[in-house]
């Protein structure tokens, strides 16, 4: 190796530590903003190039470089996300923390070659105002990356040589990596736009034309369907009433033949004094000034459950799901069969 490369290693040697130090400020500061904007990434990557990487650099390309602030990789972060749109959503929050060098950066998502799918990173050169030297970080997805890491396992960019027959089903294998990672992203946007369609439904109370799962239940909680009737029970009392989450009660009503958000709506409708009577022989006697807000769907459920006849076993089944199977349930359901048949609703 020449003195002017020599120059170069011992100018790194002198700022090593400042470059370790500013690899973790740039970490830290990506990750902050990501944490604050809800990103969710699959990897977040940094690393400092060792002395003997650095070296084989300049014995290969030396004559390139002046100084040391004209190698850019110094620093290296790679950010991994899992769709292929949160790349630009990471790019943009890039753009705003460090300055761009967009002469060096390069979009490599732009190359269209069969076998470029694993090299499809989004390559920014960045710095900073208070550091003389400049930094890369790479954007990739997840399914990208892997297949990079791969393909770097197979030797298939060591140099060597690969048969033809390989590199074809290399190629083919990319391809069906990169329709993969397009489709992740299309289901995620379609499934984007269901939600909100869901909660225009709901919002605009058509809870008929609402199929009942678990996004339309967690918006349907949102109209607090129950709280009237959790009212009325905790006035027995004059009891508070503790909110608890009610999404453990969707395999329930849909065990009752609920398909629409409508059906819900038609068992609170008609079974509502049922479980108003159910709830007064629970608590009529009691001392409870505090319920839970599960007491009004519980009730309700137990109602239709005993007026359709499916007694002990539907029972037992309902509080399997809501408590998890244990043999109280079957007790639980026998002392509820026995007291609530002489209830008024029963004999309606």
């Amino acid at each position: 190796m020449d003195l002017h490369c020599e120059a170069i290693l011992d100018e790194y040697r002198a700022n090593l530590p400042r470059f370790r130090e500013v690899m973790e400020e740039v970490r830290a500061s990506l990750q902050s903003t990501f944490d604050e904007a809800g990103l969710l990434l699959a990897g977040l990557e940094s690393r400092v190039k060792t002395e003997g990487s650095l070296a084989g650099k300049l014995e290969l390309k030396g004559h390139k470089y002046s100084t040391l602030a004209d190698i850019t990789d110094i620093i290296g972060l790679r950010i991994i996300t899992f769709y292929i749109d949160d790349v630009d959503k990471v790019a943009s929050a890039v753009e705003r923390l460090f300055t761009v060098d967009w002469e060096n950066s390069v979009d490599k998502r732009k190359i269209h070659e069969i076998d470029s799918f694993g090299y499809l990173s989004l390559h920014y050169i960045c710095s900073r105002p208070d550091f003389p030297y400049r930094f890369e970080i790479q954007m990739r997805t997840v399914l990208q990356h892997a297949w990079a890491n791969m393909n770097h396992d197979t030797g298939y960019k060591s140099g060597v040589e690969v048969p033809k027959r390989y590199l074809r089903n290399l190629s083919r294998l990319a391809g069906m990596l990169e329709l993969v990672d397009e489709q992740f992203s299309l289901i995620r946007s379609e499934i984007t736009d269901y939600r909100r369609k869901v909660q225009a439904l709901v919002a605009s109370g058509n809870l008929d034309e609402v199929p009942l799962d678990g996004d339309t239940f967690r918006s349907f909680l949102g109209l607090r369907p129950f709280d009237q009737l959790n009212r009325r029970i905790a006035s027995v009392n004059q009891a508070e009433i503790q909110e608890v989450s009610l999404l453990n009660f969707l395999p329930v009503f849909k065990a009752l033949g609920c398909k629409t958000l409508g059906d819900i709506v038609k068992i609170i409708k008609e079974y509502s004094e049922g479980a108003y009577q159910i709830a007064c022989y629970q608590i009529g006697l009691t001392d409870l000034d505090i319920l839970s807000s599960s007491i009004a769907p519980q009730d309700l459920c137990i109602a239709c459950i005993l007026k359709n006849g499916s007694g002990r076993q539907g029972l037992k089944l309902m509080f399997d799901a809501l408590n998890g199977e244990s043999e109280s349930n079957e007790t639980m359901a026998s002392f509820l069969m026995e007291q609530a048949m002489d209830l008024p609703f029963m004999n309606q």
